[in-house]
């Protein structure tokens, strides 16, 4: 699907879908938990649905009505699985230790870029600890239960495999220990994940090594209400710093969600409706790097992004694609080893840009084709569907114009 929008400030009122983060561990949660529980203000996403497949080929049964979900719990977990990621790392580096500590001999699939994404450290600690990966491709295949023991982990890869670690491992019998062996990177993620678990039953006990989790633990049934995205609600304050007027509802303000981090940045760089430039470090806001990248390109003075060289193995190489977007607009952007360099040009225009099948990288664009000189053509826009569904009937609705076309 192809998307011609014309510049337009958006205007109005929105209530930002349920963050994705939020929902995934939820979700994870409740289908540990005997019993049920009623999540609501869940935006179904294809990530979420993953997540959602993921975890009922475990053995936990959902009801999706509009924006509820309620989940019945495993009670007898599946002893062969066949999980289909679709091309959600979030689901994938969750569920795999999950289903190695309930014993499940699990095929895990996926698509995209999905199978380029590493799992290499799953593979040298899980098979440490009782769990043999027969296939170490996609299909990857695991086989065996895991046992609780010491696990050495990364911190500066994704934190996806700690919060993967930290859902299985009160499951086990045996208390575990997750040793950091660098610094972690995307900490805010890691501590929705603890902030969750806590309201399900399960506690999670840090040191300074890492995290001891106890076993013998059990989680309980929780009715949760998800809260909104900071991570979707920045493509709208980004809008709102270059020009637009849109009131944002549904938003935690005491939220342990990393992204909120936009607000801070926002007010520092933007003062009486003008831009001046940023120097930021992206360890732990990766996600937040194609709109601080638009934001800059608007700026008054060159931006630094930094810390953000994880971004290279997202949906896309996310630094090289974000540069190509804005370049393609008329912008500067260099690719750094670990980030970007915007440097504004007062001349942002037109063109024909490519989502490179990346769902922030089709809402940046539609941000930045607010602001810009000319009309925008972005090639493949229904990437957007993976994260935020309505993105684009949001984006109508405040005044945005865009439509479909169809390219010869």
């Amino acid at each position: 699907m192809d998307m011609l929008i014309k510049p337009s400030f958006l205007k109005g009122r929105l209530d930002i879908p349920a963050s994705k983060s939020c929902a995934h561990r939820a979700i994870i949660c409740a289908a540990l938990a005997e019993g049920t529980s009623i999540l609501s203000g869940v935006s179904m996403s294809k990530d979420i649905k993953a997540t959602i497949d993921a975890m009922s080929a475990l053995g936990a049964s959902f009801e999706v009505n509009g924006d509820i979900v309620t989940v019945n719990g495993i009670k007898n977990p599946c002893k062969n699985a066949v999980i289909d990621c679709n091309e959600s790392g979030s689901t994938l580096r969750f569920v795999i230790p999950i289903a190695a500590a309930l014993g499940a001999d699990s095929e895990f699939q996926g698509r995209g870029r999905l199978p380029e994404r590493p799992i290499d450290i799953y593979k040298r600690e899980l098979s440490k600890n009782g769990v043999e990966f027969v296939s170490g491709e996609m299909p990857y295949k695991i086989t065996g239960k895991l046992q609780g023991g010491k696990y050495e982990i990364e911190g500066d890869v994704s934190s996806q495999f700690v919060t993967g670690l930290i859902f299985a491992l009160p499951l086990l019998e045996e208390d575990s220990q997750i040793v950091l062996t660098s610094h972690l990177e995307s900490r805010p993620y890691v501590d929705i994940t603890i902030d969750i678990l806590r309201r399900f039953g399960i506690s999670v006990e840090e040191n300074e090594n890492g995290f001891m989790i106890p076993g013998g633990q059990k989680y309980t049934p929780h009715d949760e209400k998800i809260e909104g995205d900071y991570s979707q609600a920045a493509f709208f304050y980004v809008a709102n710093a270059l020009g637009s007027e849109v009131e944002l509802g549904n938003l935690n303000e005491n939220s342990v969600q990393g992204d909120k981090k936009i607000l801070d940045i926002i007010n520092e760089v933007c003062y009486n409706g003008n831009v001046s430039s940023y120097k930021v470090d992206c360890s732990d806001i990766p996600d937040l790097v194609p709109i601080l990248a638009v934001l800059g390109a608007f700026g008054s003075g060159e931006s630094v992004i930094y810390n953000a060289k994880r971004l290279k193995i997202k949906e896309s190489n996310r630094l090289e694609t974000t540069a190509a977007l804005l370049n393609n607009l008329g912008g500067d952007v260099e690719v750094t080893d670990d980030g970007l360099i915007i440097r504004p040009t007062g001349n942002m225009h037109g063109g024909v840009v490519d989502s490179f099948g990346d769902h922030r990288i089709v809402m940046a664009a539609a941000v930045a084709a607010s602001r810009i000189d000319g009309e925008m053509i972005i090639k493949g826009a229904e990437s957007a569907e993976k994260s935020y569904p309505d993105f684009f009937k949001d984006y109508k609705q405040l005044g945005g114009n865009a439509n479909v076309i169809v390219l010869e």
